[in-house]
């Protein structure tokens, strides 16, 4: 007799979990409240990024996933650029961390220090006055996680055989039943992958958890003229105070002590700035990162503001023009990577990848449900 799973959420870890528990044989259904996931899986740059991972474990879950990535884009017809990245720096105190990371991890990831004119070369987009150099990787991947996140369903029904119920929220859960309004289902192992939204369904593990959210402003512009290319995704100093990768460096310091002092409000606003850009040359950009439990639902046009004045000092874009603006909330727990937990026997929770969902989700849930 075959084993049945249920996974409720279709955002990219519920997608990803749906995948491995196929793969393991399971009969997968899925969950989805709205018509279409659309919350923090397709408000985001659509980075898969490694180099952000610190090397070792999360740096190997990065690459399985990216392995995935591209293979379900592939598969499925999804467009996808595996077009890696640039961090360039414009301060020498930028230039001794990268130089410090380099000298350190050249050997264990594929990475270069590049000089002036390298990387100009590789990305007509950075900004020549003032540039130093620059930290070239060749992990990344970026896609359009709207249209990949639609998108992939539709790949797994075709694949695996998984059914998915769109506009079908559940409200209860008693193992191994689901409630969704009159309706009840039954599977052998559940999985809530439903974000912030598992605090319904287990409200007292989600407070004992520790978990809060995060509130992200983005922007993307209008498409680039005549198909014009970015190349790498790109990213500048900020971007070093931000990922894991690099919070062990000792040059580290110092250069936080200069953002402190000179930029209060970018660090107040936990902004730091990347661009990715995708098949229509619509170019994303962001973001800053607010923590709370509930949020003001307004943008702030002044974060927008310190975003494109911090964009322009390392990136000119043929046409700088936003066609959108919108905000993200993805849950968050401070000095953790992930919230798994089984809540009771047969129910397992995924949460709280803290923004890197799509870096780590496919890895991630290819580890939880191996140990099934």
């Amino acid at each position: 007799m075959s084993k049945s799973a249920i996974v409720i959420g279709a955002g990219i870890v519920g997608l990803a979990t749906a995948k491995s528990l196929a793969e393991k044989g399971y009969k997968v259904t899925v969950f989805e409240r709205n018509e279409r996931a659309v919350s923090a899986s397709i408000r985001n740059f659509g980075m898969v990024w490694p180099v952000g991972q610190p090397f070792g474990h999360l740096y190997e879950r990065a690459l399985r996933s990216r392995a995935a990535w591209k293979k379900v884009c592939e598969e499925a017809g999804i467009w996808h650029n595996p077009c890696g990245s640039l961090l360039s720096a414009y301060h020498e105190d930028e230039m001794d961390v990268i130089r410090e990371f380099a000298d350190k991890e050249s050997t264990l990831r594929p990475i270069k220090l590049l000089n002036k004119e390298k990387t100009l070369n590789i990305s007509p987009a950075t900004n020549p006055n003032g540039l130093l150099g620059a930290l070239w990787s060749e992990t990344e991947i970026i896609v359009d996680p709207r249209q990949a996140i639609a998108d992939i369903p539709n790949y797994l029904q075709s694949k695996y055989g998984i059914t998915f119920h769109f506009n079908r929220a559940v409200n209860r859960i008693e193992y191994p039943k689901v409630y969704s309004g009159r309706d009840t289902y039954e599977a052998d192992q559940i999985f809530v992958c439903s974000g912030a939204e598992f605090e319904t369904l287990y409200p007292e593990v989600f407070i004992e958890s520790g978990i809060t959210k995060c509130k992200l402003q983005m922007l993307r512009t209008v498409p680039q003229p005549d198909q014009w290319n970015t190349g790498p995704a790109l990213s500048a100093g900020l971007t070093l105070t931000h990922y894991g990768a690099f919070a062990a460096l000792s040059s580290l310091a110092k250069l936080n002590e200069r953002y402190n002092r000179d930029m209060p409000e970018y660090v107040k606003w936990g902004i730091h700035v990347m661009i990715s850009e995708n098949e229509l040359t619509e170019v994303t950009i962001g973001d800053s990162h607010e923590y709370g439990l509930a949020f003001d639902p307004f943008d702030r046009e002044y974060i927008n503001r310190l975003i494109m004045d911090y964009l322009k000092t390392f990136v000119i874009l043929k046409d700088f023009s936003i066609g959108q603006t919108w905000n993200g909330i993805y849950p968050k727990l401070k000095g953790k990577t992930e919230f798994v937990t089984k809540p009771e026997s047969g129910v397992t929770i995924i949460n709280g990848l803290s923004g890197a969902g799509m870096t780590l989700s496919f890895g991630l849930a290819e580890e939880v449900v191996g140990q099934l």
